[in-house]
Order: C-alpha cells, then structure tokens, then sequence
C-alpha cells in the first residue's frame, strides 16, 4: 500500500522568538530595543502574523495526509521522503536554504509576511494552501524547474545550492587557486583573488547580479529554468605569478569550472550558509556544474 502524502511545513525561527531566547522576557527584549531605536511591537506583529500563516496552513492540509514540520536549523538532519509535499512558510531565502535537501519533491512557497518579501519564491498568500496541496501532490502538476549548482570534490564530497556557490576565503585573507575551465582549449590559470562566485538564473537577481553590476558586464545573465550557470571572480589580483584574464564566463551543458587549492585553506558554501561549508585543503580540487537536480517549485 502506497504512504499518503506528507505535508512538511519548513519554517524558520522568528526575529522575535529569537530576541525571547537571548532576553528572557518580553520587557527585556523591548528594552533592549528601544534602546537602539527600535520598537518590539513591530516585532511580535512580525512574528504573529508568522504563526497565523503556518496555522492556516496546517489547517489547510487534508485529514488523510500525514504531516509535520521541520525548523531551517533542522533541515540537514531531516529525512524527506518521495512522498512528500514541501511547503515553505516564509520568506524566499527559506526556499533556498531547504532546496539542496530535496530530490524532486513538489515545493509551495508561502509568503508568510506580503510586503516584506520579493515573493520570487514565495509566490502564494496562506489562503491559498487548502487548494494548492491537493493541486502539488496530483499528476500534470504545473511546476517551474529552477536550475541549480553543484560543487563536487576529488574526494567526493557534494554540495548542492539554488542561488549561487561560493568558494573563498573564510575571512579576508587572499584565496590562491589554479582556475580552468572545462571543454574549452583556454589554459589554466593561477589566480589570487577574494573568491569564486558560481550561481544559476534564481541566484541572478542577488549576490551575482552585485558582481555583474559592479563590472559593469556584458554577460547575459541565465534565466532561473536555464541549463545554465554564470561565474565571476573577485577581485582578481595581477602578478608575477598571477593572471586576471579567466574572471568571468557562463557555464552549460557539459561545461565545469575546476578550481584548485593553493592555500591552506578554502571553504565553498551554497546560498549564503556558512555553517554547512566544505573546508578545502592546498591541493584539493572542487568542480562546479549545473546540476542534475532541480527545485520543482509549484505555480
């Protein structure tokens, strides 16, 4: 007998469940903030208009389904299953953070606070959850298929991102790598810069659109469904032993950029998550694609 679905409603901590860990109380908390111009009743509104979203959409789950739910801090350590519908309560890093978790599940991103977000991901209101579950978990499903970037090392370690990669300095010291690109007859290069930046079409209205606006760049940016991936060094430093010709370029099908260390240490990070960074060692390789899973994010 086939499982019935499973909602999984991922949600994050909010700013002020957050200031009542650290504060004890809610007088401490609003004291704390006044005192730096800020009022907490901004706050808590903030926060209940979050806790009102995540019960309607609770609500809206149907009485055969089975359900749960799971905090962003949680989600390495969570198991989906193929059944599952995704329904992210939130804003739209949220989505991102829970995409490189999935494995083709259905995704309905919620904005859980209208006005506040771009809505890039979170495209639907909370009174749309008791039509749209049904909707996800059914055959013909319309669903956008949003690329995504994958990291793989000579030692097989894998990250997965729906924004961009990063692979630097874990502070500000200078990274020192050898770049090429695969399937083209460029040669190598050894660079030292402030990172690699490698990111997909949903990652190009954030951190890589500040790269190409910055260098004011003629690259056609990828759309997010495009099989395609756009990269940018920064700030590449000329030397002796240094180049600054391999600093931009976009990568399809069958195309990878190979980086390899030359510093004691690197990290590469997917969507801004530090906290789950690979660490990378002097001669280590890390190879960036597009990858094969996508996020199936639901109309």
């Amino acid at each position: 007998m086939s499982l019935a679905p499973r909602a999984v409603l991922v949600h994050r901590t909010t700013e002020y469940e957050e200031l009542l860990a650290r504060h004890g109380t809610h007088g401490q908390a609003a004291f704390f903030l006044a005192a730096r111009g800020r009022s907490v009743d901004a706050v808590r509104e903030r926060h209940e208009r979050t806790l009102a979203a995540l019960a309607e959409v609770a609500g809206a789950v149907p009485l055969t389904w089975r359900q749960t739910r799971v905090e962003r801090a949680d989600l390495d350590r969570f198991l989906f299953g193929p059944e599952d519908v995704v329904i992210v309560v939130g804003q739209d890093g949220l989505v991102a953070n829970a995409a490189k978790y999935l494995t083709g599940q259905p995704v309905i991103g919620i904005d859980a606070d209208p006005g506040r977000n771009p809505g890039v991901l979170v495209r639907h209101r909370p009174d749309r959850a008791r039509r749209l579950l049904p909707y996800a978990a059914g055959a013909g499903t319309a669903v956008d298929e949003l690329t995504m970037v994958e990291a793989v090392t000579d030692d097989a370690q894998r990250l997965l991102a729906l924004n961009e990669i990063y692979v630097g300095p874990a502070g500000h010291q200078t990274a020192r790598y050898t770049l090429g690109l695969d399937g083209t007859d460029v040669p190598p290069e050894p660079q030292a810069s402030s990172g690699v930046l490698v990111g997909t079409g949903t990652g190009a209205t954030g951190w890589l659109r500040s790269l190409w606006e910055q260098r004011s760049s003629t690259l056609a940016l990828p759309a997010p469904a495009d099989a395609r991936l756009a990269w940018f060094v920064r700030e590449a430093w000329p030397s002796p032993t240094t180049g600054t010709t391999l600093v931009e370029g976009l990568l399809g099908a069958g195309r990878g950029l190979r980086l390899t260390v030359e510093s004691d240490r690197l990290v590469a990070f997917g969507d801004g998550v530090e906290s789950d960074a690979l660490e990378l060692t002097w001669g280590q390789t890390i190879h960036l694609t597009v990858s094969p899973s996508r996020l199936r994010l639901v109309h």
